[in-house]
């Protein structure tokens, strides 16, 4: 029962077309920052499919309804509102609601090299079967990814969000065998980054970077950052850039000079991030 009620709040929170039962919409997001994923969204859906596979991997997620699935191993299948399905490239499936009623669901399409080069950084196998899961955490965990993928966060934002998610969820799957790191190196190695991000030179490093200097993979990064700081790499980049914004805002420096030296996109841009770390803009925070 817990379980449920978890569920339908997750789903009630995040959908904005659930306020009305009789709201039907679809949409989808994509990225040219991030074209490697599209996301999906359905609510109160009726559409129906026949059997299909996708170049890309797949992940969907029932919200709310029942649909029958057909694609896994054990044959079809009915899954329920907060099950999770998890479809490799180029398999065969198809996923409809029961005849005269409508579901709910959200799908997210992973380019399969882009899928695989990031499981090769970790030594994680390659997913061959379809497999169906019903963790409430993990869907939870998926809908907070699907809804901040469709928000205006920033690309870093979600690109860390969407590859911690695919890492937790390879490391339940395969025991934390090749993604783990002792806390020991994890340690060492991460105190490097943090050098560097304070000494080497401002301004904002992608992932990808920071994973190559300090020789782990981007979702090693990411957990041994969240382990360390309680941040994620962005984040942590983040505020400490807004501390050497205090520095400077207190020495009299010019708004346009700071954001131009931190690397922000622009001066409004360094403002609204000043002021979500400090709760007030730059400007009364210089007066």
């Amino acid at each position: 029962m817990l379980a449920y009620l978890a569920i339908t709040i997750a789903y009630f929170t995040t959908h904005e077309c659930s306020k009305s039962p009789m709201n039907t919409k679809t949409e989808f997001w994509r990225d040219p920052a991030m074209p490697y994923v599209e996301s999906r969204r359905a609510c109160h859906s009726r559409a129906c499919y026949k059997p299909h596979s996708h170049p890309s991997f797949s992940i969907g997620a029932v919200d709310l309804g029942t649909s029958n699935f057909i694609g896994a191993a054990c044959g079809p299948m009915l899954i329920h509102a907060g099950t999770l399905v998890f479809v490799p490239s180029t398999c065969v499936h198809s996923c409809n609601p029961l005849p005269g009623s409508a579901w709910s669901y959200q799908m997210l399409h992973l380019d399969a090299h882009w899928l695989d080069a990031l499981k090769r950084e970790s030594c994680a196998g390659i997913q061959e079967d379809v497999v169906l899961a019903s963790d409430t955490a993990t869907y939870l965990k998926f809908c907070q990814l699907n809804t901040l993928l469709f928000s205006a966060a920033s690309v870093d934002e979600k690109e860390t969000a969407l590859i911690e998610f695919i890492g937790d969820y390879e490391s339940s799957r395969q025991g934390m065998l090749a993604v783990a790191m002792t806390p020991a190196v994890a340690s060492h190695r991460l105190k490097a980054a943090m050098d560097c991000l304070q000494h080497e030179r401002l301004g904002m490093h992608s992932l990808a970077e920071l994973a190559r200097m300090v020789g782990m993979s981007r979702y090693q990064l990411i957990r041994a950052f969240r382990t360390a700081t309680g941040m994620t790499p962005h984040a942590y980049q983040l505020n400490f850039c807004i501390n050497q914004a205090r520095d400077w805002l207190r020495q009299g420096v010019a708004l346009a000079d700071i954001a131009y030296r931190l690397g922000f996109a622009d001066q409004s841009h360094f403002q609204r991030v000043f002021k979500a770390h400090t709760g007030v803009t730059p400007g009364l925070y210089k007066a």
